[in-house]
């Protein structure tokens, strides 16, 4: 392949590098020059353009990529048409993807034109997942570099998905009067929510006191019925002689490994009686949070026989998410110190439906509404108070005088609220623990309303979202941990944080503060209707 400035005269049949935009062209990245396209050129008087050639034996992006692929095995993949030189791998089952570490790393070793990108090893994925992409970087590689990376995939199961086979599975529990029955009850009711992608089903439980001669009559009997056993024990492991490693082997069974180097999860056993497995649940396990029981049980569930060797080998990874309630977290330098959270008041909006007028500058009680929602978030006396501004952000300015706060000018707030909250994250800095994100236009919320925020936000040790509601219904402001700020960072568009909440995957925190949740000012009538006097 060749690269460089070409003459638009001598262009005809070249691929751009870059896209040209002129009056009445709008040509893209990679598309062939037509003659056509090379007078249109001239006449609006280009005279060069970055384009490359193919050479004898080169193959195009879109061809190399497919020429890859079609090396991979498509048993519970599906493949996406080649773009622009990248195929996306999709699994077509609820499963475990699987790579070969090795073998990935010798295809992208090859050549740096020709990249695969997959999701980790092992990782439980549902059926329309994206597992991998492969991705040629240049518009063309020469075909033997093509070939030569798609016999690395050829040769090796390189990755796969190895589909979920539904199991017969037996519950046993164990119980102590320390144990509440609705949280037995709890745990049956998401250990049904762990099998079902799967398929696997749930034959029975059996509760018994928390003894190994109980326990291993337990074990045997379930094992006699199911393609798996679950022990969930009221009291922790905390000996390969406890009690369940010492039921299962007085049911005839073998222990394999007691405890794993992830976290949540260490105190997990596994074992067999005859070929059905047996896994006594570490206690995170009634927790609906990812731990090391769920790499376990997917391995499992995809028919894998996990034994000492991969479970020793699951600690680079196996730190994951802390839970919030934990009584002890692991970071205990974080429990030693306060939290230092935040408050971002978002004052850049355009304002577009209020006919000139600007509603951060109308009065409430005789002070400028931004000025009005600024002082609250200072009355809850968060560690910092950062104001993001942007439209109109000298009057916005003046309206703040004298008050102890962070001006974070935000250039792009046209472009929507994304803009201003990263602005704001970015400008926190590594200290900050978390963030109460408020809207400027909110009249009503006030300090006190912050300030119960801010210590339901410390009562969760600072791991949970924590968000005002109005009679249940999800409102404004919401408290965001440390842990959500580099997902706030990649926001685009005209859109809040509502995604992060929901997907985040942490505990949700409401906080009752009433009408204040709902009402915000985005027209002329609102701010009148809420008691505001409008002014500039």
């Amino acid at each position: 392949m060749i690269f460089g400035e070409v003459p638009v005269s001598g262009a005809l049949g070249a691929r751009l590098a870059h896209g040209v935009r002129v009056a009445g062209l709008s040509l893209h990245k990679g598309h062939v020059l037509t003659q056509a396209d090379c007078d249109g050129l001239l006449a609006a008087g280009i005279a060069t353009v970055i384009a490359v050639r193919l050479e004898a034996g080169d193959l195009d992006e879109d061809a190399a990529a497919a020429l890859i692929a079609g090396a991979i095995p498509p048993d519970h993949l599906t493949f996406t048409p080649p773009a622009t030189g990248r195929i996306n791998l999709h699994a077509a089952a609820n499963g475990l993807f699987v790579a070969d570490r090795a073998a990935i790393d010798r295809f992208n070793r090859v050549d740096p034109a020709i990249t695969i990108a997959t999701l980790p090893d092992h990782a439980s994925v549902t059926a329309g997942d994206m597992v991998a992409t492969i991705k040629i970087i240049p518009l063309a590689v020469a075909g033997d570099l093509a070939r030569k990376a798609a016999a690395v995939l050829a040769s090796s199961r390189a990755l796969e998905v190895k589909p979920f086979a539904p199991r017969r599975v037996g519950l046993v529990a164990t119980e102590l009067p320390t144990l509440k029955p609705s949280v037995m009850d709890k745990t049956r009711r998401l250990l049904e929510q762990r099998l079902h992608p799967s398929g696997s089903r749930l034959t029975g439980e059996v509760r018994v006191p928390h003894q190994a001669a109980g326990v291993a009559e337990a074990i045997r009997m379930a094992a006699a019925d199911n393609d798996l056993v679950l022990v969930f024990g009221a009291s922790a492991v905390t000996d390969g002689n406890d009690v369940i490693p010492a039921a299962i082997r007085a049911a005839g069974g073998v222990v394999e490994h007691v405890g794993m180097p992830v976290d949540p999860g260490n105190l997990l056993v596994l074992g067999r009686v005859g070929a059905v497995p047996v896994i006594g649940a570490p206690g995170c396990a009634r927790s609906p949070k990812e731990n090391g029981f769920d790499w376990i049980l997917a391995r499992i569930l995809a028919g894998e026989t996990p034994g000492p060797t991969e479970i020793t080998g699951m600690g680079v990874g196996g730190l994951l998410a802390e839970i919030p309630s934990r009584p002890q977290p692991r970071d205990t330098r974080a429990a030693e110190r306060p939290l230092s959270v935040a408050a971002l008041v978002l004052a850049a909006g355009r304002a577009s439906r209020m006919h000139g007028r600007h509603k951060l500058l109308a009065a409430f009680d005789g002070k400028a509404l931004v000025r009005r929602s600024t002082e609250a978030a200072l009355a809850a006396r968060p560690a910092r108070v950062l104001v993001v501004t942007g439209h109109r952000a000298q009057e916005v300015k003046a309206e703040l005088s004298g008050l102890k706060v962070d001006l974070v000018r935000n250039p792009d707030h046209a472009q929507g609220m994304s803009t201003s909250l990263r602005a704001g994250v970015a400008a926190l800095g590594p200290g900050c623990d978390g963030v109460v994100v408020m809207l400027a236009d909110m009249p009503h919320v006030t300090g006190e309303d912050v300030r119960r925020l801010l210590d339901a936000f410390a009562a969760a040790g600072g791991h949970a979202i924590v968000r005002a509601v109005s009679g249940g219904k999800r409102g404004n402001p919401v408290v965001l941990p440390r842990t959500t700020f580099a997902a706030i960072l990649q926001l685009e568009g005209d859109v809040g944080a509502r995604h992060i909440v929901e997907s985040a995957g942490l505990d949700i925190v409401d906080v009752e503060i009433g009408a204040a949740a709902h009402i915000d000012v985005d027209t002329p009538e609102a701010v009148l209707a809420a008691g505001g006097v409008l002014k500039g």
